[in-house]
């Protein structure tokens, strides 16, 4: 997983709340097990309208999602981090997300920042405005920064550790591989274990 410190980009605002993860990737598009391919699906039907903020030639290359209230809500859809990440973003910054996506984005690598709605405002009028004005999310000082607006945020700080380090679950534990050795080899031989399958079994 890619570490995260601090990452600046041009944003997109998505003036939408309410936004679920079947908005996000449809589900027809979830059919494939691979983490990568899914940048087309990302918010599939509404780039079909004209008009769209994400289809804008100004918005090409953004790495920073600007999005309204409850982003994110709906069923656990690992595809809908898959397909943000795919396309680009980095980060998503919103007044609030859904737990369990919000979740399934910090274990993948996608900082999602929880910003008060004034503050979102704020950020859509100067993205807006100036499509080129990049977003600053910094992860080292816990800030988000553009033309002169600072604003704080809080994250789960075992989560600010991984994402710094660029650790997911998995490569966090493999840290202490060594430790977990040592306490298998103390374990009771009658007590179960879990072995690797042979060559042979695979």
């Amino acid at each position: 997983m890619e570490k995260f410190t601090v990452h600046s980009g041009t944003a997109v605002p998505l003036r939408r709340t309410d936004v679920d993860t079947d908005q996000i990737i449809p589900v027809r598009f979830c059919a494939s097990t691979s983490r990568t391919g899914h940048a087309d699906a990302l918010f599939a039907d509404w780039r079909a309208e004209d008009g769209f903020v994400l289809e804008e030639p100004e918005r090409r290359g953004a790495s920073v999602l600007l999005a309204g209230q409850d982003f994110g809500t709906g069923s656990s859809r690992e595809y809908a981090v898959w397909a943000l990440q795919d396309y680009g973003f980095r980060a998503v910054i919103a007044p609030r997300f859904g737990d369990i996506f919000r979740g399934n984005s910090l274990m993948n690598g996608l900082l999602t920042v929880v910003a008060p709605d004034a503050v979102v405002e704020r950020l859509w009028e100067l993205t807006e405005a100036d499509p080129a004005v990049p977003v600053t999310v910094d992860l080292e000082r816990l800030q988000v920064r553009c033309a002169g607006l600072v604003q704080g945020f809080t994250l789960d700080e075992d989560a600010r550790r991984r994402l710094l380090c660029g650790l997911d679950a998995i490569a966090d534990t493999l840290r202490f591989e060594a430790d977990i050795a040592a306490y298998e080899a103390t374990r009771r031989p009658a007590l179960p274990v879990t072995r690797r399958p042979s060559a042979a079994a695979r």
